[in-house]
């Protein structure tokens, strides 16, 4: 499925191959009319803008997505680390900062009205939650640590009958960091999900 979106993703940073953002933009179809999506990791707003995309196109009048990131960086994008961008640290204040670029995403594509940021960790945006969830994606930061908590905060949000998405699925530590799949696994484990595809390194799964 070829999504349209009023902006060129192709300029806007981030690490979603085509295939994966059009399965996300295709659950996000699926879900948007039956509650709030949120998505853990939002960068630099590519994966935002497909969910985004999704609650224009399905629910306009009530869908949103939750964007949930700290906007600090992960472990690899911090300055030294395989994944640093350079155009993405502020030397003044010496820190990784993608809040600007991400806002202004979404700006350009004219979804300010179905996208709500959470400039926050994880751990602290969860920790008041009560609304159901009709999808979650997980692509936060990929340590063991990191992707345990965001899965414990918020799978449990996730209605029956909605989707849980993990990106980064690598079997072979060679491929990935193991992080990822194993909180994909925790979830199978769990006899709370189903799995429903793996597209690329994306895992979908949905809540029994």
């Amino acid at each position: 499925m070829a999504v349209s979106l009023p902006i060129d993703v192709s300029l806007v940073k981030g690490f979603l191959a085509d295939d994966e953002a059009d399965a996300l933009y295709r659950y996000g179809c699926e879900q948007a009319a039956n509650g709030a999506l949120l998505e853990v990791g939002s960068y630099c707003g590519k994966s935002t803008l497909y969910l985004a995309q999704a609650c224009r196109d399905t629910a306009p009048a009530t869908a949103v997505v939750y964007a949930v990131d700290h906007h600090i960086g992960s472990e690899e994008h911090q300055l030294g680390e395989m994944f640093h961008d350079p155009e993405l640290y502020n030397a003044e204040e010496a820190r990784f900062d993608t809040l600007a670029e991400f806002r202004r995403n979404i700006r350009r594509a004219g979804f300010e009205e179905w996208v709500v940021p959470l400039v926050a960790p994880s751990e602290v945006c969860a920790k008041h939650w009560q609304t159901p969830l009709a999808m979650v994606f997980i692509d936060g930061g990929h340590s063991l640590e990191a992707a345990l908590s965001d899965y414990r905060c918020w799978a449990m949000h996730i209605q029956r009958g909605g989707i849980l998405a993990i990106h980064d699925l690598f079997t072979a530590p060679e491929e990935g960091g193991q992080a990822p799949i194993a909180i994909y696994r925790l979830a199978l484990a769990s006899g709370l999900f189903e799995p429903l595809e793996r597209v690329n390194s994306l895992g979908v799964l949905r809540r029994i």
